[in-house]
């Protein structure tokens, strides 16, 4: 089978998942803190390659999408009136703390809430001072109060400028003191849903931020409709130029066939 045909049934599969990404990017146009993401293609290689053990390493045909790099540039901030609405001006991102995990995830997604959770009482840090019952020397249960803090409506609590989680005690009238945190090394955020990233080793040190929070704002997405759009068209027509030359190359395999006949 001639080469092209190869080259181009890659490109088809290929084109079919840069249409997924500007597809995302588009149905997230009105998604808050969301970060417009961009596929980057790269050359497979074109000849034999030595790998390990002398095993060949075979080559390629054609290019491929081999990664999405994310925009993390600020989207515009839109006014809602909510207590709970946060949005960051300038760098920076606010972190979630999962206590389940213990896992930390940052976002520029401002639409906080506030949760009730069930904690250990401070008098005893969630153990009794006496651990057995003098009735019947069972183990007391540890005591609970009822403390609200922001979260992300997902379980998730919004950290401060103390890196603890934020309690609401005074029902969200005063402003909380909400941290903004400056990532070193931006390259590379892995992103794990619900407009949040987590950070790896080569992403570098974390940090407070001295950026201003305001309230009653959130950030929206930094998606461009028209450059989706001329991203959309693009991989439509090269994904019906990439047909076309399967369907030139099959003809062309189908003629030298019927030569030999």
């Amino acid at each position: 089978m001639l080469q092209g045909f190869y080259s181009a049934a890659v490109g088809a599969q290929q084109q079919m998942n840069r249409l997924d990404v500007h597809a995302n990017n588009i149905s997230n146009v009105n998604t808050y803190g969301f970060k417009n993401q961009a596929p980057g293609f790269q050359a497979l290689m074109y000849g034999m390659l030595d790998g390990i053990d002398g095993s060949t390493l075979p080559k390629g045909s054609g290019a491929q999408m081999a990664a999405t790099t994310t925009d993390l540039a600020d989207g515009p901030l839109e006014e809602t009136g909510r207590d709970q609405d946060y949005a960051i001006v300038g760098s920076g991102f606010f972190a979630l703390y999962e206590p389940e995990s213990g896992e930390v995830s940052f976002t520029r997604d401002g639409s906080f809430t506030v949760t009730s959770f069930q904690v250990p009482t401070e008098e005893d840090d969630g153990l009794s001072a006496d651990p057995v019952s003098s009735a019947d020397d069972l183990p007391e249960q540890p005591q609970f109060r009822t403390a609200y803090y922001l979260t992300d409506g997902e379980g998730r609590q919004v950290l401060g400028t103390d890196g603890y989680p934020i309690e609401i005690t005074d029902k969200g009238e005063a402003q909380p003191n909400i941290g903004v945190f400056d990532i070193q090394y931006l390259d590379g955020l892995e992103r794990v849903g619900s407009q949040r990233f987590v950070v790896t080793q080569k992403n570098g040190a974390v940090w407070i931020s001295d950026a201003q929070v305001r309230r009653g704002f959130l950030e929206s997405s930094n998606t461009d409709l028209a450059t989706e759009l001329t991203g959309v068209i693009e991989a439509q027509r090269s994904y019906s130029y990439i047909l076309k030359m399967m369907t030139t190359a099959d003809e062309v395999e189908t003629t030298i066939n019927n030569l030999t006949n």
